[in-house]
């Protein structure tokens, strides 16, 4: 979501960021206001089609008065609030943060977070091969999607867009407590003997790659994926009439996967089974 979508009228607040006088429209986030302003703020858990879960505390920022840093992602604006993005203290938790996620977790396929640990100059060596991972095997269990549960930095995304945010499957849940939470389906089973019914939109908002189309792992193993030559073409769903929107990303002629713009009104980056993964006939040579 930004601060400039179309909708109901809002009023707007003043408040200081950095040291400038701007306006966000009221219900904005710092975040918002943030990306509105052109100031790049990492973060990895929040997603404009969920509503914030304040997991990874990568956005955190210093607001006058407040004794902690706050999530950018979920701090509302307030009239009169005094925001500063780029404080030593703030970025010192961030670097800490990328540190602590970098040498537990896989990162290698999370967009951006390379710039950000060169950036925060992050140095997650620093805590030694020792360093708690999980060090489990991909899960591939189904022709459609895997789950790689050393990617996962448990954001949630996946258990809100499979929950009540979304599809209302609820086939996705928090196993374990402490050092021992994981995201598993019943009993930790097979996906095929889970609640799961395919639609692929815990993939659509996975920000690590923990969770994703089985064409891309493959192609990612035998080192023939190239996201930069991809093309993508946004078209209808012919397969009902509710009109969906999908993107299909395309490379050497070859569909790969499929998503959905998060914008559309129809699906906010939604599908079900067929838009997102029944594309398989249309480049059927046979």
């Amino acid at each position: 979501m930004t601060v400039t979508e179309l909708g109901i009228p809002r009023r707007l607040l003043e408040f200081t960021l950095d040291g400038e006088a701007v306006r966000a429209p009221e219900g904005a986030t710092i975040l918002d206001a943030c990306r509105a302003s052109g100031k790049d703020i990492p973060t990895l858990c929040e997603g404009d089609t969920l509503r914030p879960k304040n997991a990874c505390r990568v956005c955190v920022v210093e607001v006058e008065g407040s004794r902690t840093l706050v999530p950018a992602c979920s701090r509302k604006v307030e009239p009169g609030m005094e925001v500063r993005t780029d404080t030593e203290r703030s970025r010192h938790s961030r670097k800490i943060v990328l540190e602590l996620l970098a040498s537990s977790v896989d990162l290698s396929t999370t967009p951006q977070v390379a710039e950000w640990i060169k950036e925060y100059e992050a140095k997650p060596d620093r805590f030694g091969p020792d360093a708690a991972r999980l060090n489990e095997e991909p899960r591939v269990d189904n022709d459609l999607y895997v789950r790689d549960y050393d990617k996962c930095i448990l954001c949630y995304k996946c258990v809100d867009a499979c929950g009540d945010q979304w599809q209302n499957t609820f086939a996705i849940s928090v196993a374990g407590r402490g050092f021992d939470a994981r995201i598993a389906v019943e009993q930790d089973a097979p996906l095929t003997d889970s609640a799961c019914v395919y639609c692929g939109n815990c993939i659509e908002v996975c920000p690590t790659g923990a969770l994703s189309f089985k064409s891309e792992f493959d192609m990612r193993a035998a080192g023939t994926w190239d996201e930069p030559a991809q093309t993508e073409t946004t078209t209808i769903c012919a397969y009902c009439g509710v009109g969906c929107n999908l993107t299909l990303h395309v490379q050497d002629n070859e569909i790969v996967k499929v998503t959905s713009p998060h914008d559309n009104p129809v699906t906010h980056g939604n599908l079900c089974i067929k838009g997102r993964f029944g594309y398989q006939h249309v480049q059927n040579r046979d």
